[in-house]
């Protein structure tokens, strides 16, 4: 449906990139379009995957991972690696099968940071992607070389939240 799609790039650490990513599959699915979204390293029950099975038929979620091994200081396991890749495989092939119009890699930067994937894998994303798909990128840790081959870039700037107050994540609103 896209004559010509770009590569955006949410990036910082203010909160909002995966809701700005997801706002946009959203609105493409207002349009007619088709988003596949694979969401790395998302494994609490978030809420945003309750909405975005309303939109099943122009919305493919596909979530993967762990990050368990974030909060213990320890490098990922194998495992987490390996289910990575294969995700990131299978979100290749549908982008270049041209049967979605979008194409989210949430927390993409994340996984990069943590070593579950590559800068080359991520630039091979930018690079082989069709004319007319639109190719959304997330997380905190963006590194230069991949902003520098992306159209837009976003970064969301924490400047002040309520978490330092001690409120914690409050369902439907931060998780």
């Amino acid at each position: 449906m896209l004559k010509k799609g770009f590569v955006h790039a949410y990036t910082g650490n203010g909160k909002g990139k995966t809701t700005a990513a997801l706002g946009l599959a959203l609105r493409a699915s207002g349009a007619g379009m088709k988003t596949y979204c694979l969401m790395l390293m998302k494994d609490f029950p978030y809420s945003e995957f309750n909405s975005l099975s309303l939109l099943a038929g122009h919305v493919t979620v596909v979530k993967t991972g762990k990050d368990d091994f974030v909060f213990r200081k320890e490098k990922p396991p194998q495992e987490e690696i390996d289910k990575t890749a294969s995700a990131l495989d299978d979100a290749f092939g549908a982008m270049i099968s041209g049967a979605y119009d979008l194409v989210i890699l949430d927390e993409i930067f994340v996984a990069l940071y943590f070593g579950l994937t590559g800068e080359s894998q991520i630039l091979k994303f930018i690079r082989n992607k069709p004319e007319n798909t639109e190719l959304i990128l997330t997380g905190r840790y963006a590194t230069e070389a991949v902003l520098a081959e992306c159209s837009l870039v976003t970064e969301m700037r924490e400047i002040k939240h309520y978490y330092t107050n001690g409120v914690l994540s409050r369902k439907g609103i931060d998780c």
